[in-house]
């Protein structure tokens, strides 16, 4: 599963960026514009707050497992808010397994 949440996390990585590249192709680095893209409808608004609920979420998750000995959630943050919750996820994952595989020595 290590390999599986690793390329799964560079893909997460990946393919958010291009639809990314796209829209600042189009618009330039406009933040504003952007924001306001992506509440453009309901679906858009929609599919926005899930992602923000689910990152919300996520960000507890790694919190509590981090005090039970898990991976130091500062760079899954940083993945999350930079990158996405596509490639933070999987990344925590693959750290996760590989603190697993280290313990089970």
């Amino acid at each position: 599963m290590k390999q599986l949440y690793l390329t799964l996390a560079i893909l997460g990585a990946i393919v958010p960026y291009i639809f990314f590249f796209q829209f600042m192709e189009i618009n330039g680095f406009d933040i504003a514009k952007f924001m306001s893209a992506s509440v453009v409808n309901y679906a858009a608004a929609g599919i926005t707050a899930d992602i923000l609920f689910s990152s919300f979420v996520f960000w507890l998750f790694i919190y509590v497992q981090h005090r039970k000995g898990g991976p130091n959630p500062l760079l899954f943050i940083v993945l999350n808010l930079t990158i996405g919750l596509s490639c933070a996820l999987p990344a925590y994952l693959y750290a996760r397994e590989d603190g697993l595989d280290n313990a089970n020595i």
